[in-house]
């Protein structure tokens, strides 16, 4: 019989709670499913590395890393980055959709203007908003 392994247990628990929890949110629609792909991957990782200690030790050796926690700091600094990397994408793309959609407000309200003032009636304080 093997003795309880109280860490492994918390680490596989926690790791699952990460994954149901991003599942639900995106059932909820609270995260859209193309920003949960780096969540789910991460915490598939997890539960792998959690569950199976042997790999993340034999990696770790393989990379000559001595101290198989380092490795998973590595991983988590990797992740982080992939995360940031994402963001940083998201933020440059909606960045340019919102300046695009203030240009175009821009000219639809100058069209608007000339519109009115070709519409309005001669001698007529036309007020300007």
């Amino acid at each position: 019989m093997y003795p309880i392994d109280i860490v492994k247990i918390i680490a596989i628990a926690v790791s699952g709670f990460i994954f149901f929890t991003v599942i639900e949110l995106i059932r909820r629609d609270h995260l859209k499913e193309r920003y949960s792909l780096i969540w789910l991957a991460a915490s598939i990782v997890l539960i792998v590395f959690s569950s199976w200690r042997g790999l993340l030790h034999f990696i770790a050796l393989k990379l000559g890393i001595y101290y198989p926690p380092s490795f998973l700091f590595l991983l988590a600094i990797a992740f982080l980055l992939v995360l940031l990397l994402h963001f940083s994408t998201v933020i440059s793309s909606q960045s340019e959709h919102n300046k695009r959609l203030a240009q175009e407000i821009g000219i639809l309200r100058s069209r608007l203007d000339r519109m009115e003032k070709n519409d309005a009636p001669e001698g007529s304080d036309h007020p300007k908003g």
